[in-house]
């Protein structure tokens, strides 16, 4: 755990579920990424263009769901995660629930990581 006085990135934010604690680098990178994605757009009223439309697509027949769901990532990591590109994504489905693995490169640089992003389909 990495307290407030050992930050040594410009880059950070408080880590989502553990008080006291923060992310900095490429865990900070990945929690922008599910927080980006996990945001249905409108919901934040300051920046009512922040977030995903990847919601609206999860009662669709899974053929069309896949790709819009996919196209919307992209979309909006794109616009709201400008440090990084994303180098492939893949999903998953299991039973009601669909998992996007997000591969991704900090931008000009062979640093990167992978996003797991679970999004629950109602039954």
């Amino acid at each position: 755990m990495t307290l407030i006085n050992e930050i040594k990135s410009v880059d950070w934010q408080p880590k989502l579920n553990e008080i006291g604690s923060i992310v900095e680098g490429i865990e900070d990178i990945d929690q922008c990424i599910r927080i980006i994605l996990m945001t249905p757009k409108g919901s934040d009223p300051h920046r009512p263009d922040f977030g995903s439309d990847i919601f609206l697509y999860l009662d669709y027949p899974i053929n069309e769901a896949i790709p819009n769901i996919i196209r919307e990532a992209i979309d909006a990591v794109n616009l709201w995660e400008q440090r990084i590109e994303i180098t492939n994504i893949q999903s998953r489905i299991d039973d009601s629930q669909i998992t996007l693995s997000i591969e991704w490169n900090i931008k000009d640089t062979n640093i990167g990581s992978n996003t797991e992003v679970s999004l629950n389909v109602a039954s």
